[in-house]
């Protein structure tokens, strides 16, 4: 059966979207454009191949789609921005098989002006077309929330920008396959920028909420609190939490890598969200002195050390500097996360705890770092000699919060 879509791409972005096609009962084809780690289970990867996926075994199978929606990871590149070569490469990989009406979508997440100034040269050069008459060409901003069971593909509206008109109408057709709302932005720039807007909003509040922790733990205030009752207020707020720093895939951008101006307010929250590890080792390291203990020699455990509650997933999780922050003042650390089997950091096997509560109960110091729903806080906060919760989840004053 020849394939409706083809995903080039099958990293965090890429992934998703494949499943959510898969669902929506359109057969795909899912190209690599690098070694991205598969977060599939073997009865998901069955599900989706019943369904009408497959591996592209040759870029030639490129052209025999419909649809191409590139999803190459952007990660920060040296000069502060975002590196888009797996995106030219894709798009060179992609032209030089494209054929005439096909749809190209790019999902990336990349700089304003990316998919007229550096796509669209690259597909009309390789293919010898011109985009918005030969094939179509948009951008639309990923908006996966992996782990989140509340808001799917299916329920997330889709923001499309088209090079023209028609362009805009023929991405529309094929996500109205798969979600039931789709938005219509005036051009590509703009559905370029909601990303970075969406992105630059989250980061941003929350680098307001970590300094309201420091803050509020100064003041003696309960933060936990003060949340839960701002967030009943119906309009003009909405509830962020505090957390050893910030990871995933969605990088903050202020542009001026890409020749833009620069953000203050974005600059500004990095730097904030960035001291966030060691803000948490700090604490660490008061709580065992307020005990009569030092970090150094200390058996310290840390629970937790995905970016992400209920996923295997390490992307910038800030787990990797608290650990490399506590060795380095000389504690003993150790780990307990259910997703992660083995963990390295500072190229040295960090020792997995196999019994939560044993654990807890030989560490000098818990902290918890991410809160999986196997975790039982309520019977941790008992048998943890000493425990931090940098996510606000145990019990109040079951431990000490962030």
């Amino acid at each position: 059966m020849p394939a409706d879509l083809a995903v080039i791409g099958l990293g965090p972005y890429g992934l998703p979207l494949a499943k959510a096609a898969v669902a929506a009962g359109i057969p795909t084809l899912g190209y690599r454009t690098g070694p991205e780690a598969a977060s599939l289970s073997p009865a998901e990867l069955r599900r989706m191949l019943s369904g009408g996926f497959r591996h592209a075994t040759s870029p030639a199978e490129l052209g025999r789609v419909r649809t191409a929606v590139i999803c190459a990871p952007t990660p920060p590149g040296e000069d502060g921005g975002l590196d888009l070569s797996q995106v030219e490469a894709a798009a060179r990989t992609l032209a030089a098989h494209l054929r005439p009406h096909t749809t190209v979508i790019l999902e990336s997440p990349v700089p304003p002006g990316t998919t007229e100034n550096v796509l669209r040269p690259l597909l009309e050069e390789g293919s010898g077309m011109v985009a918005g008459r030969d094939f179509h060409l948009a951008y639309s901003p990923s908006r996966i929330d992996p782990g989140n069971r509340d808001f799917t593909p299916t329920n997330t509206p889709k923001v499309i920008g088209g090079l023209t008109p028609a362009c805009t109408e023929s991405a529309a057709a094929f996500y109205g396959r798969l979600t039931d709302k789709v938005v219509r932005a005036r051009g590509p720039r703009e559905a370029e920028t909601v990303q970075v807007l969406e992105t630059n909003f989250r980061h941003v509040n929350i680098a307001l909420v970590n300094e309201m922790a420091v803050l509020c733990h100064d003041l003696g205030v309960d933060l936990w609190d003060v949340i839960r009752c701002a967030e009943t207020k119906p309009f003009g707020f909405q509830a962020f939490r505090p957390g050893p720093g910030v990871g995933g895939h969605a990088v903050p951008q202020d542009l001026t890598a890409h020749g833009g101006r620069t953000l203050r307010m974005v600059e500004l929250a990095q730097q904030v969200n960035d001291q966030m590890p060691q803000y948490v080792v700090q604490r660490a390291a008061t709580l065992l002195n307020e005990h009569g203990k030092s970090v150094r020699a200390a058996r310290i455990l840390l629970l937790g050390v995905t970016y992400k509650p209920d996923l295997a997933d390490q992307q910038s999780t800030p787990a990797e500097e608290v650990a490399v922050r506590l060795m380095r003042l000389g504690a003993s650390i150790s780990y307990h996360d259910p997703h992660i089997p083995s963990w390295n950091v500072l190229d040295r096997p960090v020792p997995r705890a196999d019994s939560l509560y044993e654990a807890a109960a030989e560490a000098d110091l818990t902290i918890l770092l991410q809160q999986h729903r196997r975790y039982d806080l309520q019977g941790l906060s008992v048998k943890a000699q000493l425990l931090l919760d940098t996510r606000g989840a145990t019990p109040t004053g079951a431990a000490h919060r962030l």
